[in-house]
């Protein structure tokens, strides 16, 4: 899988509040799929779909013992998230500071026009 893909993933799936609060919840430590959906107003069928969005995501993951299913977070994915928008930060604050830059010194030229490059004839 590209890494492209597994970040679409991570995002698509933090982009809806309920998966947010389950990721919020198990991140305070492992739960049963029980103890998970009695926190929430809706059917089973809607929380095991939202499982099933993070556990694509590769945000959960699931083990079974006995008749136990425990889910716990997995915070990996949510580093490379977090990595990718540093980059982002970082990018879009150089091409930031070198149009700061760039105004500055225009300003500085309108301001003082006989300092400017240009010469009139």
């Amino acid at each position: 899988m590209r890494a492209d893909d597994r970040l679409s993933r991570v995002f698509a799936a933090l982009a809806d509040q309920t998966r947010r609060e389950i990721l919020a919840q198990l991140s305070q430590g492992s739960a049963s799929v029980g103890e998970v959906a009695s926190r929430f107003d809706m059917s089973a069928p809607a929380v095991s779909q939202h499982l099933k969005v993070l556990e694509r995501a590769g945000l959960i993951t699931r083990t079974v013992q006995a008749q136990w299913r425990t889910l716990s977070m997995r915070a990996e994915p949510l580093d490379e998230a977090s990595a990718w928008m540093e980059e982002q930060r970082r990018t879009w604050n150089l091409h930031l500071d070198a149009l700061d830059e760039h105004l500055g010194s225009m300003k500085k030229d309108i301001s003082n026009p006989q300092d400017s490059k240009e010469t009139k004839p």
